[in-house]
């Protein structure tokens, strides 16, 4: 049962890192879109309609590559977590749902418009388009959070037997029980939710922004679409300050819920594990030793985690420690503390690089600065790591929990309806189907990859100033 624990959770894994490549790029992406169009309907600029024109063509490719790595974690629920969706099935219903009638509808119905439609519709309804399709990648983005949070903080359910034949289910002398819910809004609005949905929008942002910036100064730098690339790289490098100092002021927000909520995965992301009677600091660099339970080589700011989870100044209440919860409710502490580390740190550096790009644009030296155009062609893959870290801090920081339990009374001994991973796992899998799936997904993300790393190269190379003519508009908004 082990391995097939394991095994499922690397499966399930690879499919939503890889598909999470994707989603948070066309959010980021759709509003700077939104922007650009905007702008060349106010001021009817060329260069910004063959702007907006350029990153629509790349917006497509990326929406179409989120759509079909997508679909594959929908059937993981079923083939692989089981047990997980029977427990579940009436609070994921209701997200996913929405997001459907919501979000994908809205969102794909108008991206036709936005790739097909410059000069078959009115420049009005056709920046309606980008803007519908912005929206819709937003809504995606709340009920996705909806349903991921709801299993970090859950609340406005309650817990009932699932009746078969008219008597409760019983497996192996086991009740098999499910999540009913009681109050949708609650739901909706569990302690999560708002504080993750602020750092996932933001986090889009910052990627949106650093893949403008990066292609725009890579193009710059070999003197290829440069009025595009210039005009794109100015607004990347000030929606990029805005996101990744964003990323600051909303991860403090889920950080303090977490440590609030979540005791023991802040005690994981921060090595905090023996309990003491003084304000907890924070490590600012270690390595984690779990073994020994301490962390090598720290470098801490005393106190500073207290003041951030319980806003006190001067710090007086020291953070719950991993001593206090039993050794198997523990989450795997080195890679939640590496994850969450190393995410920090790259958000300090798109931070420092935005800065600088943003005084060298108020300087107008922005476009002529090579070390500094040199600097922001990596951001992008800074960007894509932290928002892909970030996910791995919540995921592996939420174990061995998959919906995480409620402590009564402050007994974190007594967890109290909450669902281990070890028990979601679907009973008719084994783990050698499991190996072989993992295998060819493996095989087939690469082959995905290898496609989309071609085809934005062709979009991006074959894409030049001279080669993009100017529609002619329909004389109306019709």
């Amino acid at each position: 049962m082990t391995d097939l624990v394991l095994l499922s959770r690397i499966q399930f894994a690879i499919t939503i890192m890889f598909h999470y490549l994707f989603p948070p790029l066309t959010i980021g992406l759709g509003a700077l879109i939104v922007y650009f169009e905007g702008s060349y309907l106010k001021t009817r600029d060329e260069i910004l309609r063959k702007t907006s024109d350029f990153w629509i063509r790349l917006f497509a490719v990326n929406f179409a590559m989120g759509v079909s790595t997508g679909i594959v974690m929908e059937f993981e629920f079923g083939t692989n977590w089981a047990s997980y969706s029977r427990f579940v099935g009436d609070v994921f219903g209701s997200s996913l749902a929405a997001e459907g009638i919501f979000a994908f509808f809205l969102e794909s119905g108008f991206l036709a418009v936005m790739v097909f439609g410059r000069g078959k519709v009115g420049p009005k309804f056709y920046f309606m388009a980008t803007i519908l399709v912005s929206i819709g990648s937003v809504f995606s983005s709340i009920w996705i959070t909806v349903a991921n949070s709801w299993m970090q903080t859950p609340a406005g359910h309650h817990i009932v037997p699932i009746i078969r034949n008219g008597e409760p289910w019983v497996v192996d002398g086991v009740r098999m029980m499910r999540a009913e819910v009681v109050d949708f809004w609650s739901v909706v609005f569990n302690p999560a939710t708002v504080p993750r949905l602020l750092h996932v929008w933001v986090g889009c942002l910052v990627l949106g922004a650093s893949f403008v910036a990066s292609i725009s100064a890579w193009s710059i730098l070999r003197n290829r679409r440069l009025e595009i690339s210039k005009r794109s790289l100015n607004v990347a490098v000030v929606a990029g300050l805005i996101g990744s100092v964003g990323t600051l002021a909303t991860g403090h927000l889920d950080g303090r819920m977490v440590g609030r909520r979540q005791p023991a995965k802040l005690a994981a992301m921060e090595g905090h594990f023996t309990s003491h009677n003084r304000p907890t600091g924070i490590h600012v660099f270690g390595v984690p030793n779990p073994s020994a339970e301490r962390v090598d080589y720290a470098v801490k700011i005393p106190g500073l985690l207290s003041t951030l989870v319980y806003d006190e100044i001067p710090p007086r209440t020291p953070v719950i420690a991993l001593d206090r919860f039993p050794k198997a409710d523990r989450p795997p502490v080195f890679i939640t503390f590496l994850a969450f580390h190393i995410m920090v740190g790259l958000g300090m550096f798109l931070i420092g690089i935005f800065t600088m790009s943003v005084i060298s644009l108020w300087r107008g030296k922005l476009d002529r600065s090579r070390k500094l155009l040199w600097l922001l062609v990596p951001t992008v893959l800074a960007a894509f790591a932290s928002n892909e870290l970030g996910w791995v801090t919540a995921e592996v920081g939420r174990q061995p929990w998959i919906v995480y339990p409620r402590y009564d009374g402050g007994r974190f001994d007594r967890p109290v309806d909450g669902m281990r991973t070890s028990e979601a796992v679907s009973k008719a899998v084994r783990s050698e189907q499991v190996l072989a799936s993992i295998i060819l997904f493996i095989l087939i993300y690469l082959i995905l990859f290898v496609v989309w790393l071609y085809v934005m190269d062709g979009k991006i190379r074959g894409a030049g100033e001279s080669t993009t003519e100017k529609p002619t508009d329909p004389p109306n908004d019709a």
